[in-house]
């Protein structure tokens, strides 16, 4: 964990009994114990309200993966095999002027059915011949 081999550890506790002696030793060690206990009794309480916190905006995404899912699953399936009922031929509609489309190319330029007609271009007038 912090690179502490058992070399380490014996030269650790050789130095804490000479510091702290045989007599506190054992309550030092009880006390580092009851410590340890609490933090990870405080780490797992954080960890399970973060969790609790989080669930509440995971659970919109959780909705939108599944319905994504779904909408996989419909497309990558095949159609169930079923006899095509034959369909009546729809009806031909007329096209009035405001849907007629333009021609492709064309010089004219397509304008909105509600714009007033433009008057046609005049040639311009000739030169006076003198």
């Amino acid at each position: 964990m912090f690179g502490i081999g058992l070399p380490e550890l014996i030269v650790i506790m050789v130095v804490a009994l000479l510091i702290f002696g045989p007599a506190r030793l054992p309550e030092l060690a009880r006390s580092l114990g009851r410590g340890l206990a609490e933090f990870r009794r405080a780490s797992a309480d954080l960890r399970s309200s973060v969790m609790d916190a989080t669930k509440d905006a995971r659970e919109p995404f959780e909705e939108v993966k599944r319905e994504v899912q779904d909408a996989r699953q419909a497309l990558t399936q095949p159609p169930p095999a079923s006899k095509p009922e034959a369909a009546p031929a729809p009806e031909p509609r007329a096209v009035s002027a405001p849907d007629a489309v333009p021609p492709v190319g064309g010089t004219e330029a397509a304008r909105p059915a509600d714009a007033p007609e433009e008057p046609e271009a005049t040639p311009p007038p000739k030169p006076p011949e003198g």
